[in-house]
């Protein structure tokens, strides 16, 4: 059985070796026929600590790591933190 491949946001990466990662998806609803957004959040094994929060990863199932992770980060897509975004100063 292929493993289930997710695409989303890093929101948090404080604890060691972990990224919690959001991942949204749009459905429609049954009766409205509305679009709305559905999203969870998977704790991601990290092992070199190399991602951080606002960048877009990929991430995929794997073997249980501990009680939360049983996901693994792939790669990153792109998207930088808005705290690491220069500063431009307009005189």
């Amino acid at each position: 059985m292929p493993k289930r491949v997710l695409t989303g946001t890093v929101v948090s990466d404080k604890t060691d070796k972990t990224v919690v990662v959001l991942v949204e998806r749009k459905v429609k609803h049954p009766l409205y026929g509305k679009i709305i957004r559905r999203s969870k959040k998977y704790h991601a094994h990290d092992e070199a600590n190399v991602y951080k929060a606002g960048e877009v990863v990929r991430i995929e199932e794997c073997a249980p790591i501990s009680k939360l992770k049983s996901w693994r980060v792939l790669d990153k897509l792109g998207g930088v933190a808005l705290a690491d975004q220069p500063e431009t100063v307009e005189a």
